[in-house]
This record gives structure tokens, sequence and C-alpha cells, in this order.
């Protein structure tokens, strides 16, 4: 089954400058953090790290970070999974 984000529920996790949101493989929730600097290099150079900032920037990339969610997640199961800038290229 391919993963699926039912939920369009985020967070931002203060402590990591990162935005927290879950995907769904059948039953099973799998966790996804995105890092600020990652959402800066989805062509939001100079992104800011409060939570509104990087929130509407989740918002604005939804469909670009669930594909790149999809391709960390099929490289492997994880715990956890956390997007980098590195991936976001």
């Amino acid at each position: 089954m391919p993963l699926e984000f039912l939920n369009p529920s985020r967070s931002f996790d203060e402590a990591r400058k990162a935005v927290r949101f879950i995907g769904h493989d059948g039953m099973f929730e799998v966790p996804f953090l995105i890092e600020a600097e990652a959402l800066a290099a989805n062509g939001r150079k100079g992104l800011e790290t409060t939570e509104a900032a990087c929130l509407a920037a989740f918002d604005a990339a939804r469909g670009s970070i669930h594909t790149r969610a999809r391709k960390l997640y099929s490289g492997g199961r994880r715990t956890t999974y956390t997007i980098t800038a590195a991936d976001m290229r």
C-alpha cells in the first residue's frame, strides 16, 4: 500500500525548528519531521524560523514535501523520518 497523507494537520516543533506531520501506510502511522532549513531550500530563501512562517511554508509546499516524504519512506522503514535541506534539492 502506498504512503498516504490522510490527515492535513501539522505542528511546529520549537525545540527542533521543524514541522511535524504524519503519513499512513495502511493502518500504520508514519511520523515525519521537516527542518526549517529544508523549507527554505524549497524556494523560501531567508525563511524565518518562527512557527507561523514555517507552517505557512509547509502549507505552500505541501505537495512537494509529500513527494519527498514518499521517496524517503521508500528507502527503508524507520521509526521516524526527518526531511533535511539536502532532501529538498
